[in-house]
């Protein structure tokens, strides 16, 4: 009886390890994505589950090759953002021609993802709430300016994060200290292509 009893409860362990090795890998899902630029390679992973919405909009211009061409072109650095009263650090890209663009997305903020702009998040560039549709950011260090309630943008929604670079930080700074006139690259840097690692 007592061997049967070990048996019963090593078989309700095991099984009970199996339910949460199942949930640790549905929680972990994410899409690796690399972007490549004439300056090199930066990898993302992106959270679907988390920012569905925002992931969506993404992999639609990724799949379409829309991003193929466009580039990043606006970087905010010390220097650029010194008159600044509250200031980002961060690389701007993905201007995909107006033609090309689909309709802007809802929001999806940080206190609705919990993705906070942390160093290498990628985030959506907007101007107002619900309207980010192609251009992208990535933050060096982080920027808790650009989270929900924030003050970098007077409405205190912040910005939609949606990833995190996974290598290629050193790309993402020579980008960020190439030389620009008012914050927008004189030579921009060019996206080459976007593409799902995981198809």
């Amino acid at each position: 009886m007592f061997n049967l009893n070990m048996t019963y409860m090593k078989l309700k362990y095991f099984s009970f390890l199996l339910v949460l090795i199942g949930i640790s890998v549905t929680a972990q899902k994410t899409i690796t994505c690399k972007i490549s630029t004439s300056m090199g390679d930066i990898f993302v992973e992106l959270y679907p589950e988390k920012a569905p919405a925002t992931v969506a909009n993404y992999m639609k211009y990724v799949e379409q090759n829309l991003y193929d061409g466009s580039s990043f072109f606006r970087v905010c650095n010390p220097d650029n953002e010194a008159d600044r009263q509250v200031k980002i650090e961060v690389i701007q890209g993905g201007d995909v021609s107006e033609e090309d663009q689909f309709l802007p997305i809802e929001i999806e903020t940080t206190k609705q993802t919990e993705i906070l702009h942390k160093n290498g998040t990628i985030s959506m560039a907007r101007s107002e709430p619900n309207s980010a549709t192609c251009s992208f950011f990535i933050c060096i260090n982080d920027q808790p300016e650009l989270d929900f309630g924030g003050k970098r943008n007077p409405d205190g929604m912040g910005f939609a994060a949606f990833g995190k670079v996974t290598k290629g930080m050193d790309v993402v700074k020579a980008i960020q200290m190439q030389k620009d006139k008012d914050q927008f690259l004189i030579n921009p840097v060019m996206i080459n292509h976007i593409v799902n690692l995981q198809p």
